[in-house]
């Protein structure tokens, strides 16, 4: 006999399933993430809304989307409002223009959160989600109750880096399906690539939806972002910065010079620029332990 009922109203449903020769209970959990969407400026924009209590806005990073995130919304949705958005040109978010500059992203991911009437949130950025996070604080500061910059960095890009974003643009304009194979795979560590084989493979799925506009208006969004180091000294809310020591994207010393003379807290991981599948355990205690400290 299989007896069912919703619990919390987020689509976890409790299933208790009798056995008549030897009594066992045992709980099913169904995750039901209902995607949403709005109009902003005559493009769609994907999102989803789970879970009751503090806000946290969790944003992907460049060639990911929203389902990124789909490992933790059950653990993380408990005891918090958990806000996933496909940002511009990625995922079921439409393109805006030919440059997706990071305020751009900003602005639209502050047009979600009018839409849910939340005026204040703790925000989660992997890589460039990172990016789009910093300029949210810098635009609206009054809207962060905390920050995680996840993989990411708060430096602008250097010159040389600049113009390794103009050969990635000229190459995916060229062969696409490479861009996308070579640059997903090099977010892993080395290690990893072979043991977390089918995990790549399911990234490098996700990234091939990606519209090429989207892809060359990132790059150029990116190449063009604001140095945003001044927020990690004078920001009035907790941060928290988590690097992989084998990131092949951002140097992992690179990443702790920014924190000489501020009060951020620092996670290190072993591995690549991946940590949400790389570190998925860790990475989940975590932001579990971030929040209890808002």
């Amino acid at each position: 006999m299989l007896k069912c009922e919703k619990e919390n109203g987020i689509g976890r449903i409790a299933c208790q399933k009798n056995n008549f020769e030897e009594p066992t209970s045992i709980l099913i959990l169904i995750f039901a993430i209902q995607m949403k969407q709005l109009l902003y400026k005559n493009a769609l924009i994907s999102y989803s809304d789970v879970g009751k209590g503090t806000a946290v806005v969790l944003l992907h990073g460049f060639l990911e989307n929203q389902t990124m995130w789909d490992a933790f919304l059950p653990e993380w949705s408990k005891k918090n409002r958990i806000i996933t958005i496909d940002l511009l040109g990625h995922g079921n978010s439409e393109c805006l223009g030919y440059v997706h500059a990071m305020e751009d992203n900003a602005d639209m991911v502050h047009e979600v959160l009018t839409k849910l009437h939340i005026r204040k949130a703790v925000f989660v950025g992997h890589s460039m989600g990172g990016y789009v996070a910093l300029a949210f604080a810098e635009l609206y500061p009054d809207y962060l109750k905390g920050l995680v910059l996840l993989n990411s960095t708060s430096k602008a890009d250097s010159d040389e880096r600049k113009k390794n974003r103009d050969r990635a643009i000229k190459l995916v304009k060229k062969e696409y399906t490479t861009f996308i194979r070579i640059s997903i795979a090099n977010l892993f560590s080395s290690s990893n690539q072979e043991r977390l084989k089918a995990a790549v493979e399911k990234v490098i799925a996700e990234a091939l939806n990606t519209p090429l506009q989207g892809i060359v208006a990132s790059l150029e969004g990116m190449k063009i972002r604001k140095d945003r180091e001044v927020l990690l000294h004078f920001a009035p809310y907790k941060i928290m910065l988590i690097l992989g020591k084998k990131d092949a994207v951002l140097n992992y010393n690179e990443g702790l010079e920014q924190l000489e003379g501020t009060k951020v807290q620092l996670v290190s991981f072993p591995d690549g620029h991946m940590s949400p599948i790389e570190n998925e355990a860790e990475l989940k205690q975590v932001i579990v332990g971030f929040l209890k400290g808002i």
